[in-house]
């Protein structure tokens, strides 16, 4: 059977935008790894070597603090990377992470990605890309939880989860039950689906089902996510 990593890997780590040689070179040193809902991926003080991306599903990184409460640092879906802090800094994970759902992953080791950076700087400059995209949605987030208005930390959520360019309407899926995302956010689940329902009178997004968000008006969702 043809394993999902027997191709270019995901987004961030391609070394270049055309498949051909040095691709399929890349794609020689991955290896699969699947896990189910609920299952661990890698816990607190592990000693990691391996990078991964994710293929398909959903896993959380949460933070655990001494008294036992869990704090979601955040969410990663397909294509996203994990582990590539313990892999440039050496140290080991203070985090939690946890697949929602059934999901595969491609896994490079420390050793074959040194080499391949080595090989393929562009390698190291999507990963420069991916932390500066993570530091951004960071410092969005702070803002925005740091506010009285929940409305700003709402809309915040919503954009870091919105991947599809401006070209089309995004179309984003909660990752977790609301009860988690208002622990997230610092409210509560009552509130949470007041704003949601606010935003969709108001045609900035639409609601479809339980989980899954239409955003119908991206800028007024930018603005919203930067309270005044």
């Amino acid at each position: 059977m043809r394993t999902p990593c027997r191709r270019p890997p995901g987004r961030h780590l391609r070394a270049s935008n055309k498949p051909g040689a040095i691709q399929l070179h890349v794609a020689e040193f991955i290896r699969p790894l699947s896990v189910r809902r609920g299952e661990p991926v890698y816990t607190p003080g592990d000693s990691v070597s391996r990078l991964l991306v994710v293929h398909s599903g959903q896993l959380k990184v949460s933070h655990l603090a001494a008294n036992g409460q869990e704090q979601v640092l955040r969410t990663v879906t397909e294509g996203d990377v994990v582990g590539e802090r313990a892999f440039l800094s050496g140290h080991r994970p203070n985090d939690l992470v946890l697949a929602l759902e059934d999901s595969q992953m491609c896994v490079f080791n420390h050793a074959d990605l040194s080499n391949l950076i080595r090989d393929y700087p562009e390698i190291s400059q999507r990963m420069l890309q991916t932390l500066s995209d993570r530091l951004a949605s960071v410092e969005r987030q702070l803002v925005a939880i740091t506010s009285s208005d929940v409305t700003a930390r709402v809309a915040a959520y919503l954009l870091d989860l919105t991947s599809a360019g401006r070209g089309r309407i995004p179309t984003v899926r909660l990752p977790m039950a609301k009860k988690e995302i208002a622990t997230y956010l610092g409210t509560t689940p009552e509130t949470l689906s007041r704003r949601l329902a606010e935003l969709s009178a108001s045609g900035t997004i639409q609601l479809q089902g339980r989980r899954d968000v239409l955003v119908l008006d991206l800028d007024a969702l930018e603005r919203l996510a930067m309270p005044q």
